[in-house]
């Protein structure tokens, strides 16, 4: 038999769900219901494996002291255009977010600003955080690490490596904005999770077993680990965006990294970096966002090779995401809906579809 359709949720009922948990588990009001905006814009956007799917766990974290419901999250140390943010072991979200702010508003007296964090936790997709500046006319640059190793270093089986997203926002005029979000691996952590979640095998090149063969059960996956992209490339850029977002930060790298997939009690010390660059200090915006377009434009006009139908550019598929999901709602598979229900009904609050 098929699967049986997702059904669909609000963007504003969904946020006041997300919010909902958190109150219940004792986040404050007005934090929580940030923290609900940011994680339901990882679900509008179609990064699935990174919005609600990820509530019952950081719920069970809170819930068993992994995360601090009442952090102080504060600029511990500040330069002319740094600033190092530490997050007190709050929600991901909250901290991330902080960041962000501190490094537009550095951005504006310096051209540029640059924020890292540490103490902090998983925060959802990469890609919500590198547009936040992108309204203001501003590039942003976002990097992180994983919250799990599941990547060796090129050639060897210990898992040192994580998945250690980059994004990039850049903004266009008329255009949708230009959004790279990407892992070093070939397929995000969460995507295997997700397909557990719903049954399904995971496509040959996601992972291999420890002797090299290609691993489809995401139920198998401690079996083996995630591939890098490009081979010994993505294996040296994640270890690269581990140092600029991590070790740079005092955050955990390496063999300090806590895998939050099995353990919910040990803080973190997750790091994320954020880099703004102020369009107007090199190039008026109206002119450099035409000049966005132009090339996006161009690009679209390239001739196909067979068996395509379109040049796709990174964002466009984000972005026509979110205007489907703004008019129909947001698809919550059956499997996700049952594990929602099972955590509202545990703490007492009115389900998603109540």
């Amino acid at each position: 038999m098929p699967d049986a359709a997702p059904r669909r949720v609000s963007l504003t009922a969904l946020t006041e769900f997300i919010a909902r948990a958190y109150g219940a588990v004792g986040v404050a009001a007005e934090p929580a219901r940030k923290a609900a905006e940011l994680m339901a814009a990882s679900d509008i956007s179609g990064a699935d494996g990174h919005g609600v799917f990820r509530l019952p766990q950081y719920i069970r974290r809170i819930q068993t002291g992994g995360i601090n419901t009442n952090p102080d999250i504060k600029v511990i140390r500040r330069a002319r255009a740094t600033a190092l943010v530490d997050g007190d072991n709050g929600l991901g979200a909250l901290v991330v977010s902080r960041a962000v702010e501190e490094a537009i508003e550095l951005a504006r007296e310096n051209g540029v600003g640059w924020a890292g964090t540490r103490h902090g936790n998983h925060a959802g997709a990469a890609a919500v955080y590198a547009a936040m500046p992108v309204p203001h006319d501003m590039i942003g640059v976002y990097f992180a690490v994983g919250n799990a190793n599941h990547l060796p270093p090129w050639g060897g089986i210990d898992m040192l490596l994580s998945t250690n997203p980059v994004a990039i926002a850049v903004p266009a005029l008329e255009e949708p904005p230009l959004i790279l979000d990407m892992a070093t691996t070939v397929a995000a952590y969460g995507k295997v999770k997700v397909a557990a979640q719903q049954g399904k095998t995971m496509p040959e090149g996601w992972m291999i077993d420890r002797q090299g063969q290609p691993l489809t059960d995401p139920n198998r996956a401690d079996d083996g680990f995630l591939l890098p992209i490009g081979g010994y490339k993505g294996a040296a850029l994640s270890l690269m965006i581990g140092l600029l977002a991590g070790t740079l930060n005092g955050a955990a790298t390496g063999d300090d990294v806590v895998d939050f997939n099995k353990d919910d009690t040990t803080p973190t010390n997750t790091g994320q970096a954020i880099c703004v660059i102020d369009i107007k200090t090199l190039a008026d915006p109206v002119v450099f966002k035409r000049r966005v377009d132009a090339v996006i434009q161009q690009l679209h006009g390239s001739d196909l090779l067979p068996g395509f139908d379109r040049i796709r550019l990174p964002g466009e598929d984000r972005h026509a995401r979110i205007i489907e999901r703004e008019a129909n709602g947001i698809p919550v598979p059956v499997a996700l809906s049952a594990a929602l229900d099972k955590m509202a009904a545990e703490l007492g609050i009115t389900p998603l579809f109540g």
